[in-house]
């Protein structure tokens, strides 16, 4: 089967960047011919070059090929999508919901939900990168393939309490914010890694006053990420809204503890799961975290307990597999 995935063109490290490309990779790997195409853009609300770029790439596809459409570059595009999925079998990746992105104003977050309403419904099939996305989404033809994980060893930590990681892109939805408040009283360090996708948002976290205790790493890939999470004591992820939580299994993949909110999916029974916005449990949560030992030890063997238990990369393109091959029926 040919598929063609039409992807944002974007080099900046994300949990939607890493499942496209790991996507592509493990569909060829299963035999199938992928034709991937990333175009730029300011995706989900492009220019007119960006979307005569879509256009242009849709038309050129032949008729009743397979396509798979990320969701950040179709959802804000209806028309464009709408103006070819007569002749094209069309399945559209939905990471998040584009109008559970915070800090849009209440009428470019209606703007953008009803646009992707209308290219849901345009699309044969819609994917979505965790059950709870999938039961928000009003589609008869929705499925699911979980992000997978890498083996990794058990991280060693630092002294077992004291260095926190967040993973996340510098972004409102990310929670940083309350995640400094929580720790303004608390005898701990983390370290943010990401990258700044909200330059005031960035800048505004920059100017907090806990010192050294909090350090702003930028995107780390490869050998430094690894790194980072081998340092880390203790995973927290206090997002106002996810999809799925990449960074949480990445760190359970290592047997890191999590308190992370928004993630029920990827955390399942693997660390604590406090209310998202919740400054107040998150606090508490910290604090137990660094005072009580007993509970520190149950948070790594549930963490331990969830890692032989993880979705690989292999199971997430054998699930895009079976999806997109309904399309032929």
């Amino acid at each position: 089967m040919r598929v063609h995935f039409v992807l944002p063109d974007d080099d900046q490290p994300s949990g939607g960047n890493v499942y496209d490309r790991r996507a592509i990779a493990g569909l060829a790997a299963l035999g199938l011919d992928v034709r991937d195409s990333a175009i730029a853009g300011t995706w989900p609300q492009p220019g007119e070059d960006a979307r005569g770029r879509l256009a242009g790439l849709l038309a050129a596809i032949p008729d009743h090929e397979v396509v798979l459409l990320d969701g950040l570059v179709a959802c804000g595009v209806p028309d464009i999508v709408e103006a070819h999925t007569h002749r094209l079998r069309t399945a559209i990746l939905v990471h998040l919901p584009l109008a559970a992105e915070t800090g849009l104003s209440p009428e470019t977050a209606a703007r953008l939900d009803a646009a992707e309403k209308r290219a849901l419904r345009a699309a044969r099939l819609v994917i979505t990168t965790s059950p709870s996305t999938a039961d928000e989404l009003d589609h008869d033809h929705v499925r699911t393939a979980l992000p997978g994980t890498e083996p990794a060893p058990v991280a060693p930590g630092t002294d077992g309490v004291t260095r926190l990681l967040c993973v996340a892109s510098l972004t409102p939805r990310k929670g940083h914010d309350l995640l400094l408040e929580a720790l303004a009283d608390l005898p701990l360090t983390c370290d943010l890694v990401g990258p700044e996708r909200d330059p005031d948002w960035a800048r505004r976290l920059g100017e907090h006053r806990l010192g050294d205790r909090i350090r702003l790493r930028g995107p780390l890939t490869g050998a430094e990420l690894a790194d980072a999470y081998a340092a880390a004591d203790l995973l927290v992820q206090p997002s106002r809204a996810e999809t799925y939580g990449m960074a949480v299994t990445e760190a359970l993949a290592r047997g890191i503890p999590v308190i992370a909110s928004a993630v029920p999916d990827a955390l399942g029974d693997g660390g604590l799961l406090v209310p998202a916005g919740d400054l107040e449990s998150l606090t508490r949560a910290l604090r137990r975290w660094a005072e009580d030992a007993a509970f520190r030890d149950r948070m790594r063997s549930a963490a331990l307990r969830r890692r032989a238990h993880l979705p690989t990369w292999e199971s997430t393109a054998r699930q895009l597999a079976a999806a997109l091959a309904s399309l032929e029926v």
